[in-house]
């Protein structure tokens, strides 16, 4: 029931999307069906006047065999071409387009990160189209079905015994199922390795990774390891498809005995039939193996449809449960206590190790606050916890108070800005890909250009040959930024937001010079102050350099996810060479003076 409800919906799409192709298919189909009873009925017709000295009779019925017969050929091809272009445009605009629609409708980064959902995914998005196909594969095989009770009745009219045959189409329909379940399980068990083998493909091609891949001379063992997943992808799954031909191969083998059974029924002697009779019949059992196959090759290529099917409706499930139903809490229109942290602990999906464990800190409104650590010591976990991204494994995160599970993601997220170490890489116009920081002022020049300002972008966004209408991205023909351009196209679009909630900032300026660093931080610093006086915004800074964050109310310092210390630049100094924060101040002050003085 699930897949006719799925066929049913998609259908509807068509119906949707191109009314008059739709309609075309079907009738294409219709036609196809009467065509091919029209043509038994035209020969016996033929052959009855022949027999009979009727001329008349014998060349109408030799008449509409022939257009029965060129009509097939000419209808067959005009529906595939057809519904090749719906195929296409519903599997584009509606599958594809729908499963993204509910993939970007979670709110948590947690299933994209999970390679279970991730395998899902891929199936899906590179088979949109074949959803479709499958739909129309079980259009055509309901088709097929009249069409073969079309011509047994025809063979009843004849004799009695003769339908009886098609009992043995039983064993390629049963064995086309077992072939489904063999294939389909190859292409599950080869999904990880197919995600790896493309990974490795874009790696090997992308401009970004190729100075490494030159430099370290690693092509050829990349190469190797493609090959040999590839490899893997490929055995195992022409494994799947052998041992479904096997098993479709038996199956026809049955049908093949008896449809030589029947001819035998109808040729053996002292049966009293016309020649038409004969003929007709001979020309249905003879077709009918060819029907039978195409409305086999229709089931087949609709229950094929499963390997897509499944994956498919997993996802829609998957998303609908992982969207929030119930009305959640609107964010407070401004911060007046600030967000606590409490006993908060997070573990990726999979690991051993807690990211996060037991935190508790308070932020208070209108405060800029640093998170400090070294290397995986969970800074860039807890921004992202803060921002809704993951839900707290333990413990709780509170907005004023509430429950950050309780506010509606959405309408918070609203309310922030931020710039991430991992930024994106939009290859929009420049000014778009600015812009979209916050969509209702996407085509404000003014507001625009003041954000690029605050990002310290302004002398390299007049370098790009057109300006704010530059085109990002050699893919689309236009400009490739440098790394700390592209990281100050992202800090421009974190400053579009005026007034948000939360400004984070997750290592903002790993990728710019000291000079832009510092400029940038202390135009931040001046931000947050003015926008903490408006919205009681609080400013989160992630970063592994303690020079930038001084000037922080609060710094957090976090040691294998755990907050170790807590307090200002003057009051964590203050404790000497015992405390985490003074030493590793200590150990980057003096790399920086060595660095100095050329030692």
């Amino acid at each position: 029931m699930r897949y006719l409800r799925l066929w049913a919906v998609l259908l509807g799409w068509s119906f949707r999307r191109a009314p008059v192709l739709t309609a075309s298919v079907l009738g294409l189909n219709l036609a196809n069906t009467a065509a091919i009873v029209g043509s038994a009925l035209a020969v016996r017709t033929a052959v009855s006047g022949a027999a009979g000295h009727s001329m008349a009779t014998a060349l109408v019925g030799a008449l509409a065999a022939v257009l029965c017969f060129a009509g097939l050929t000419v209808l067959s091809d005009i529906r595939d071409n057809l519904q090749a272009v719906l195929v296409d445009k519903v599997g584009i605009t509606e599958v594809l387009a729908g499963i993204q629609k509910d993939l970007a409708g979670i709110q948590g980064l947690e299933p994209l990160e999970d390679p279970l959902v991730l395998d899902k995914i891929s199936v899906v998005l590179r088979s949109g189209g074949a959803l479709v196909a499958g739909m129309w594969a079980a259009v055509a095989a309901l088709f097929g079905v009249v069409q073969l009770a079309a011509s047994l009745s025809l063979l009843a009219a004849v004799n009695p015994w003769l339908p009886a045959f098609l009992l043995f189409a039983a064993a390629p329909l049963w064995a086309d199922h077992l072939a489904q379940v063999r294939i389909v399980a190859g292409e599950e068990a080869t999904a990880e390795s197919f995600r790896v083998q493309r990974h490795l493909f874009e790696t090997l091609t992308s401009a970004d990774s190729a100075k490494e891949i030159r430099v370290a001379g690693v092509a050829g063992q990349l190469l190797e390891r493609t090959a040999d997943v590839w490899d893997e992808v490929t055995r195992s799954r022409a494994e799947a498809q052998f041992g479904a031909a096997i098993r479709r191969m038996l199956g026809w083998a049955v049908f093949t005995v008896g449809w030589l059974a029947a001819l035998g029924l109808v040729a053996s002697p002292g049966r009293h039939l016309s020649a038409g009779d004969l003929v007709m019949s001979m020309t249905i059992v003879s077709t009918l193996r060819q029907s039978l196959q195409a409305a086999v090759s229709n089931t087949m290529h609709a229950a094929g449809a499963r390997r897509i099917v499944e994956p498919y409706l997993w996802l829609r499930e998957f998303t609908r449960t992982a969207t929030p139903s119930q009305t959640r809490l609107a964010p407070p229109d401004r911060l007046e206590h600030g967000i606590t942290l409490r006993t908060v602990g997070y573990r990726y999906p999979g690991t051993g190790v807690p990211a996060l464990e037991e935190v508790s800190a308070h932020l208070p409104a209108g405060s800029v606050v640093a998170i400090v650590g070294e290397h995986g010591s969970g800074k860039s976990t807890l921004a992202k916890l803060l921002c809704g991204f993951y839900q707290p494994d333990t413990g709780s995160v509170l907005i004023d108070g509430v429950p950050l599970a309780d506010l509606d993601l959405e309408r918070w997220r609203s309310r922030l800005s931020a710039a991430f170490q991992d930024f994106g890489r939009f290859e929009t116009v420049f000014a778009e890909g600015v812009g979209i920081g916050d969509l209702p002022h996407v085509a404000d020049r003014e507001h625009v250009e003041a954000a690029i300002a605050a990002a310290d972008a302004e002398a390299f966004a007049a370098r790009l040959q057109d300006g704010l209408d530059t085109q990002l991205g050699r893919g689309l023909g236009g400009v490739d930024l440098s790394e700390g351009q592209w990281q100050k196209t992202a800090l421009a679009r974190a400053s579009m937001r005026e007034e948000p909630l939360l400004l984070v900032l997750d290592e903002p300026t790993a990728s710019l010079d000291a000079p832009s660093e510092h400029e940038i931080f202390v135009g931040y610093l001046a931000r947050a102050r003015r926008a903490a006086e408006r919205a009681g915004t609080v400013t989160v800074i992630v970063s592994h350099r303690f020079s930038t964050v001084a000037d922080a109310d609060l710094i957090l310092v976090l040691h294998e996810g755990r907050l170790v210390e807590a307090g200002s630049h003057q009051a964590l100094t203050g404790l000497g060479p015992e405390g985490r924060y003074a030493e590793l101040y200590g150990l980057q002050a003096t790399a920086y003076t060595a660095e100095r003085r050329g030692d």
